[in-house]
């Protein structure tokens, strides 16, 4: 139960959603905005009437308070623990470090107490002191893969984690600065398959991880990610705390992260590592078995070409039963947990996870092919990428065609649930994420509420009628149609497969050089990046940077900092970046951000579709490309100052069918197919940039 629950607090109602509001944001110094205000009535609503909600809340709304206050007033009511999940560790920080200790400091004197906080991640992010105490079993799957130079700095680094161990109150990995490698964690990290668990633990009353869950369940408000969320909802054995509401932030990437929290892999590897996990513990037949299978599916990998699997090959289904059943041969040998001295539990834990892994996924792989291709769960595909610059052998791996069940069974059937983003109403609608969450494509009509709804609706006998949901986008403070530009490169061609063409490079150079830099390049490819990077540092005299070049985060902070410099990059910059001011005038978007052809999990989900009599390629590669087109513009206006030109050099925007639902998805520029005004607004801009108000230049 969240902390301790005063007297005065027990006799005393609560202010309203409304007045915490403005007390909050007085205390943090900001503007009460009409969005704001707007999210978070519908977020108490939700709240008093159980009904799911999504936001669609614009950059400079204020949607962390806009849902943070509506959620700390029920949690300090009900004396519950409420959860916000988010897709990124910045915004995960920025709630534990920013937010929400100045909002529960705002909140304490009218709430009658001090609402507390608290950040869990997965048991890998934590110190497992049992690990550092007893040292590391040996990794024999790495041996081989690092030169000297490698073993001797990953010696360094575990040396400075045991030093860090007895300093650490948390355990947590974020608070080591610097970071120390991968592989130095894992010496001194277990997941939740290789604990011990704490009652059988030596050190398990000084377990971090364990001290991070119980401390999560006597708070208000629980900070995690929607990889945990996803974990939470995938397993039999509750993770996160006992909640009923849950506030979803990124919902735009729910999807993805889930998706990739379910997805599993097989390798000959693995495989060899897991038998070797195995040692002593178990005869040396039943172990070899497992050992042969390993390496007879090394042979049949290396024999097939990657991409998506359609049908399972007679030699690749015979080899993965095979490592399944010899897998399930050592897991019987294993047993279960027996009384045994620590060491020998420890061992015999590793063991088991190891082999409970392998033995999982190829009961998946194998399953995976049982149903018609309209009704497959699942999606396999193999990945070879030995002529990369880091290669790996190549290895099988799995992974879910849709979440929506997962989650509407595991999430939305147990907790109300706020969904929001900048980026939900795709095409100006939120039917196209709804159905892939798992809601009913349609929202429920919302009556007119007089505050005095507090009864939540009885279970329906329908399970889908039973999850009533309801959409509300609040718009954005920002005036998107005097402030910014969208600019499509009607007379370009249609991009090819053989990169940027002449006509594209000359638009990027003429675009740049009247902005004067300050400009962010998202591009569909590295290869196109570095193309145009080359190019750019012949043709003009910027600083141009292109990701690769240093870390992200080193560039991102140049950039910032040098106003007349140019950032180009891919996948990562069409959402990570938040560069307010005049170093961010033009966002160049060189096609438009369809996933890949040969990109397993989309094109499966694509053809699914399909075969149910759906159109496959609006469903899934036009949501994609929305999702992030409509990031990818987002950059532009990182605060209400900001002015510039968002440059689409694609004509399939302004030609194509499906052009009106993307540029529907995206914040409504001023637009524009000239690339002389775009030019010209991107001079006068430059030329105001120096000493610029940023109130009185004029775009158009």
């Amino acid at each position: 139960m969240p902390a301790e629950i005063s007297t005065l607090q027990k006799t005393r109602a609560l202010p309203g959603v409304r007045e915490l509001l403005t007390d909050a944001v007085e205390a943090v110094g900001g503007t009460e905005r009409d969005g704001q205000v707007r999210m978070a009535e519908a977020v108490a609503r939700a709240i008093r009437t159980g009904e799911h909600l999504a936001v669609q809340a614009g950059t400079g709304t204020g949607k962390s308070l806009a849902y943070l206050v509506p959620a700390i007033r029920y949690a300090v009511e009900q004396h519950t623990t409420v959860v916000v999940s988010t897709a990124t560790i910045a915004l995960q920080n920025q709630l534990v470090d920013r937010d929400l200790p100045r909002l529960a400091k705002a909140l304490k004197k009218p709430l009658g107490r001090e609402p507390t906080f608290a950040i869990l991640k997965g048991r890998r992010n934590y110190l497992c002191m049992h690990r550092v105490h007893s040292g590391a079993p040996e990794e024999p799957e790495d041996s081989g893969l690092f030169d000297a130079f490698t073993v001797s700095r990953i010696g360094r680094e575990v040396k400075r984690l045991h030093e860090w161990s007895s300093e650490t109150e948390t355990g947590d990995r974020t608070e080591l600065v610097p970071g120390v490698s991968e592989q130095a964690w894992r010496q001194v990290s277990v997941s939740a398959r290789e604990c011990l668990g704490a009652a059988r633990c030596p050190v398990g009353d000084d377990c971090f991880a364990e001290k991070a869950r119980a401390d999560a369940g006597r708070v208000d408000v629980v900070v995690t990610n929607h990889a945990l969320l996803a974990i939470d909802a995938l397993q039999e054995q509750r993770v996160l705390p006992e909640h009923d509401l849950v506030v979803i932030d990124e919902a735009h990437e729910l999807v993805d992260r889930v998706t990739s929290a379910a997805t599993a892999e097989l390798t000959a590897s693995a495989v060899s590592a897991a038998t070797r996990r195995c040692g002593r513990i178990i005869d040396a037949d039943t172990s070899d078995r497992l050992l042969e299978a390993g390496e007879g599916l090394a042979l049949v990998l290396d024999d097939l070409p990657a991409g998506r699997l359609d049908t399972l090959p007679q030699a690749l289904g015979g080899a993965v039963t095979v490592v399944r059943d010899a897998a399930h041969a050592c897991l019987t040998a294993l047993g279960s947990e027996r009384k045994e001295d620590v060491e020998e539990a420890t061992a015999r834990k590793l063991a088991r996870s190891a082999v409970e892994e392998i033995h999982d996924t190829a009961v998946r792989l194998v399953d995976a092919f049982d149903a018609d291709q309209a009704n497959r769960p699942d999606v396999v595909w193999i990945s070879n990428d030995t002529y990369s610059s880091s290669p790996r052998p190549p290895s099988l791996h799995v992974a879910p065609l849709a979440v929506g069940g997962l989650l509407r069974e595991r999430v939305f059937a147990r907790s109300t649930t706020v969904l929001t983003s900048a980026t939900l109403a795709l095409g100006g609608r939120f039917d196209t994420l709804a159905r892939q969450w798992g809601l009913p494509p349609e929202p429920t009509p919302v009556p007119v509420d007089d505050g005095t709804a507090t009864d939540k609706p009885a279970p329906a006998d329908d399970a889908d009628d039973g999850l009533r949901w309801s959409g509300l986008d609040v718009g954005s403070p920002f005036d998107y149609g005097r402030n910014g530009i969208l600019y499509v490169a009607k007379h370009l061609p249609p991009p090819g497969r053989d990169g940027l063409g002449d006509a594209t490079l000359d638009e990027i150079a003429a675009l740049v050089e009247a902005a004067g830099g300050r400009t962010l390049g998202l591009f569909s490819s590295m290869r196109a990046a570095k193309r145009a990077a080359e190019e750019l540092r012949e043709r003009l005299p910027y600083e141009i940077l292109c990701q690769g070049d240093d870390s992200t985060s080193t560039l991102v902070a140049q950039f910032a900092e040098e106003p007349r410099t140019c950032l180009l990059g891919t996948l990562s910059l069409w959402q990570g970046v938040d560069v307010p001011g005049p170093s961010l005038q033009l966002v160049i978007v060189d096609r438009l951000p369809f996933p890949r052809p040969d990109d397993p999990v989309a094109s499966a989900r694509q053809r699914a579709i399909e075969a149910k009599g759906g159109n496959g390629f609006l469903t899934v590669a036009a949501t994609h490309a929305a999702l992030l087109l409509a990031q990818g513009a987002g950059r532009l206006h990182r605060s209400s100052n900001d002015r510039g030109v968002v440059a689409v050099l694609d004509s399939r925007l302004a030609t194509a069918r499906y052009g009106g639902f993307l540029r529907a998805s995206i914040p409504p520029f001023w637009p524009t197919q000239d690339p002389a005004v775009a030019r010209d607004a991107l001079t006068r801009l430059d030329a105001a940039a120096p000493g610029r108000s940023s109130t009185s230049t004029a775009l158009r």
